[in-house]
């Protein structure tokens, strides 16, 4: 498998593969939003630098994800590398790290993202309104009973 721990020399690919990724969680929203690079989101950097992160590498690091704990607390891939499996084979990688119950956050419009983790057996468990940004969004909490899928 291609998916190792991130090192410190990987945060620059992680950052471009951020803002080249961010915004498309949130292309269903009615309004616009404005990137907010995560080297400048102190909240959203601080929980993930708290997380153990690890990156999808096959000679170029083509997506990223992050736990702590039971959360999934990111999944990024690659715009230009969608559509390959690496966002599942990121998932499964971080689910194989959690023990029992395991949640995630999502937009709430972003139904591609919520279809996928359906398919791993996670539900819908909470709706709530959160900001990106400094614009209000709502988002869904979904949560994964082990051996589910």
């Amino acid at each position: 498998m291609n998916i190792r721990e991130l090192t410190e020399e990987d945060y620059p690919r992680i950052f471009e593969i951020y803002s080249k990724s961010k915004l498309d969680e949130l292309r269903f929203e009615k309004k616009t939003f404005k990137l907010l690079p995560l080297e400048d989101d102190e909240k959203r950097l601080s929980a993930l630098k708290e997380s153990k992160i690890y990156v999808f590498d096959d000679g170029n690091i083509l997506g990223f994800g992050a736990i702590f704990g039971s959360e999934i607390r990111a999944l990024f891939v690659c715009p230009s590398a969608r559509g390959n499996g690496i966002g599942r084979k990121i998932l499964e990688f971080l689910l194989s790290q959690i023990c029992g119950k395991a949640n995630l956050f999502v937009a709430k419009t972003n139904e591609p993202a919520k279809e996928l983790y359906k398919a791993y057996g996670f539900e819908v468990s909470d709706e709530f309104l959160t900001e990106y940004n400094g614009e209000s969004v709502y988002a869904n909490e979904m949560v994964r009973i082990k051996g589910q899928y």
